[in-house]
């Protein structure tokens, strides 16, 4: 569901996290996994996202910005950048 006006609008709800010190929370737009790269030209996935989440959240915040940089220009190769690519990472 987009934030904002769309022919179809349903109700947002609301959640409670119990979040605890160490815990990190990632929001992200839809561009990194919809990129296109790779040795076969497809998309990177949202298993692909998920599990380069999971594999560099225990490195510091700088370091996860590296990889997920060079992750990224490494999948593309010489291809454009096909849409905006928001990942934002709070650790607590």
């Amino acid at each position: 569901m987009p934030i904002g006006i769309y022919e179809r609008m349903d109700s947002f709800s609301s959640m409670t996290l119990d979040i605890k010190e160490g815990d990190t929370i990632y929001l992200f737009s839809d561009g990194y996994a919809d990129q296109f790269g790779g040795p076969r030209m497809k998309k990177f996935m949202y298993s692909n996202f998920k599990r380069l989440l999971l594999d560099i959240q225990a490195k510091s915040m700088c370091e996860q910005f590296s990889v997920l940089n060079k992750t990224m220009e490494d999948w593309r190769g010489g291809i454009d950048q096909i849409d905006d690519i928001v990942v934002i990472g709070i650790r607590f």
